[in-house]
């Protein structure tokens, strides 16, 4: 039969269906959702208006049913069109697609036209019904061609204005059922001018899909004689504009599958890359020594970075022991910007820096911000000269405050969109940095530790190798004191011996203190000559570094029960901090620099103050927990505190932390007394 032509297409284009249904499923995007139901709609107008033997909806016995069909063209056509061109405008918080208000009169002028008038235009005014729908979706179209303000829209526009005034021409001269048929050529012939410039590219998928689309668009050629009125040339076009769909249909996925391995060698690409940073960024040998030899890597840090991620320019801050942030390294930048920052750092504040929701989150699922700097750019600020008032920021995030941030600026590939694996690795290496330095700074604490108990040992060596010389000293030097037979003259160099020796034998009997080993016997402990051995032996280290020291022992002040070198190594703990507290101020601050000591009792307690005039406590109920930063200024002087408490414990005794008014804090020792 001559007319089952269309049943391969009907069913090709049926079976294809579930294929742009797997897509959407699989992508979940508004372009793969459009072509499946564009699809859709054509394989139900296919049903509805194709003759098919006795299966034929539009022989004027059932209106609606052509009315539906005619429908679904225009709803379909435009669809395919909305897929390539998803844009629209806002009516208050709701965005309406341009191909609704396009698509509504097309669709009206199908239902009054084939349903309503059952195909025969109205006479009189109501005819001026379907020119007016006409235009309007003409001036609709025209609108969203023209919102693109690109190549492609100014197409849009002047294929608009042309398709859509020849179908107000052919509405008035040749039927009004030609815009109709105009409209969806048009549809079809805009869509496959999208199609080049979307995908911009020659392949085998946008070829079929611009082949598929030129050809459906063919329904046009009949409003000339030449294609209408000739059965052979008529038969031809139309099997042409059936197998269209096909050949679209099969080039859409085409296209689907190319984007997807595109963007797969894509992926391979961005994985092997960030494999090859994240080797560049484990093979940096971070110093585990001192602080400050890890500090001096900052530059070697950042040049790698440069070198292996996709940033252009990096610049390393970190926290010192002062309380500020300072420029510890910088690669990619002038030597200008790099003096800039290293005057800025001091001036951004430890509190709130980078803490969550202070600044707007540069990539999602990402560590990364965009910092800001103008809220600490001062006027006639060189970086405001140089253009550089923001970068983004990875923070080193430590247990109470940033421990730094690694700053990156300008991208490769600045086209490309920047992604959460682009900032991976470097989010993984500032992570590292700040877990290696913590450690350090752990580990420096532990090494002083371990050096103050081998104090002792070196005290005892001391003591024994300079006791009997200075006995020999001291014996011979009673005896010429003795002669009756020296002069003035050598009497007083006699005496002179005999006060200096006397005075190394106290100290020497200081560092016999510090050095006797109890082996775990307490025994009564004289807490004011404890706090005198303090005095002498650290007074130099105090003048050494500036520091105001203060002692003050209330008088018949009783003695305790405990063990001697253990609460002298408690006492060394609680002294080191507070040295370290005051040297927080750094060297410009006016703040005075003074740590106390003082001994008072009370009942049957002694207490010992420890205090300092530098930060506070951010938590005084957490001083004596393990590993946590007790000043602002970073210092993770926890272990040491926790050694005291732990001493204090096994006396029996009790410690607490304070802060001091207006400024200050101290650390109070209680011991029971004997």
């Amino acid at each position: 039969m001559p007319d089952f032509y269309q049943v391969p297409a009907l069913v090709l284009t049926a079976l294809l269906l579930p294929a742009f249904g797997y897509l959407y499923l699989r992508f979940r995007d508004t372009r793969t959702l459009l072509w499946f139901l564009g699809f859709l709609f054509a394989v139900l107008r296919m049903l509805l208006l194709y003759r098919l033997g006795s299966w034929d909806f539009a022989d004027g016995n059932h209106p609606w049913l052509a009315a539906a069909g005619q429908m679904f063209i225009q709803i379909g056509s435009a669809l395919f069109l909305a897929s390539l061109s998803p844009i629209g405008f806002h009516i208050g918080r709701l965005k309406v697609l341009y191909v609704i208000p396009y698509t509504l009169p097309m669709v009206a002028y199908s239902l009054l036209l084939h349903g309503y008038f059952h195909g025969i235009p109205p006479a009189g005014p109501l005819f001026f019904i379907f020119p007016a729908l006409a235009l309007t979706s003409l001036i609709v179209a025209c609108i969203w061609g023209a919102s693109k303000a690109n190549l492609a829209g100014w197409v849009g526009v002047v294929g608009c204005i042309l398709i859509g005034g020849l179908a107000l021409w052919a509405c008035f001269t040749r039927g009004v059922a030609w815009p109709l048929t105009f409209a969806e050529s048009g549809n079809d012939l805009m869509t496959a001018a999208l199609i080049i410039f979307v995908f911009r590219r020659i392949s085998p998928g946008v070829i079929l899909s611009l082949l598929g689309f030129e050809a459906w668009s063919a329904s046009l050629l009949f409003i000339f004689p030449v294609f209408s009125g000739n059965p052979i040339v008529d038969l031809g076009l139309t099997r042409c504009i059936v197998m269209g769909k096909v050949v679209a249909a099969l080039g859409m996925i085409l296209l689907e599958l190319e984007d997807q391995l595109a963007a797969n060698k894509i992926a391979e690409l961005r994985e092997r890359r960030a494999r090859k940073e994240l080797e560049a960024y484990a093979n940096l040998i971070l110093s585990r020594r001192r602080i400050e030899d890890f500090d001096r890597q900052g530059a070697e840090i950042c040049q790698t970075v440069v070198s292996h991620s996709r940033f252009l320019q990096a610049a390393l801050l970190l926290l010192r022991n002062s309380g500020h942030y300072r420029l510890a390294g910088a690669a990619g930048l002038d030597d200008a910007t790099v003096a800039a920052l290293d005057q800025l750092a001091p001036r951004i504040p430890v509190a709130g820096f980078l803490n969550r929701d202070s600044a707007p989150v540069a990539v999602e699922h990402s560590r990364a911000v965009y910092l800001s700097l103008e809220p600490w750019l001062s006027p006639g600020d060189d970086l405001k000269r140089l253009c550089f008032t923001s970068a983004l920021a990875v923070p080193m995030a430590g247990r109470t405050a940033n421990e730094g941030a690694m700053l990156l600026a300008g991208m490769r590939r600045p086209h490309d969109p920047l992604r959460a694996d682009d900032l991976l690795p470097v989010e993984m290496l500032t992570s590292r940095l700040q877990a290696v330095r913590s450690h350090t700074a752990m580990l420096e604490k532990l090494i002083d530790s371990e050096k103050f108990a081998g104090l002792g040992q070196l005290a005892g060596t001391v003591t024994q190798q300079l006791n009997n010389p200075l006995t020999v000293i001291l014996g011979y030097a009673s005896l010429l004191e003795e002669a009756q037979t020296l002069d003035n003259h050598e009497r007083r160099g006699v005496d002179a011996i005999l006060t200096e020796a006397r005075r190394m034998k106290t100290t020497l009997e200081s560092l016999s203190r510090i050095s006797r080993s109890q082996d775990g016997l307490y025994t009564t402990v004289s807490v004011a000559e404890l706090l005198a051995d303090m005095d002498t032996l650290y007074n130099a280290e105090f003048l050494r570094r500036s520091i105001e020291f203060r002692l003050n022992i209330a008088p018949d002040l009783p003695n305790v029960i405990g063990d001697a070198q253990q609460l002298r190594q408690a006492l060394l703990h609680c002294l080191q901090f507070c040295m370290e507290a005051v040297e927080s101020l750094g060297q410009t601050s006016d703040s005075e620099k003074m740590v106390r000591l003082e001994a008072t009792h009370e009942g049957n307690w002694v207490q010992i103050l420890v205090a300092h005039s530098g930060p506070a406590f951010l938590h005084p109920e957490r001083a004596f927990d393990p590993f946590v930063p007790k000043q602002v200024f970073g210092e993770t002087a926890g272990l040491g505190l926790s050694l005291c408490a732990t001493i204090l414990r096994d006396h029996h005794g009790r410690i607490s932390a304070v802060n001091l008014e207006p400024r200050g804090a101290a650390i109070v020792l209680e011991l029971q007394a004997e």
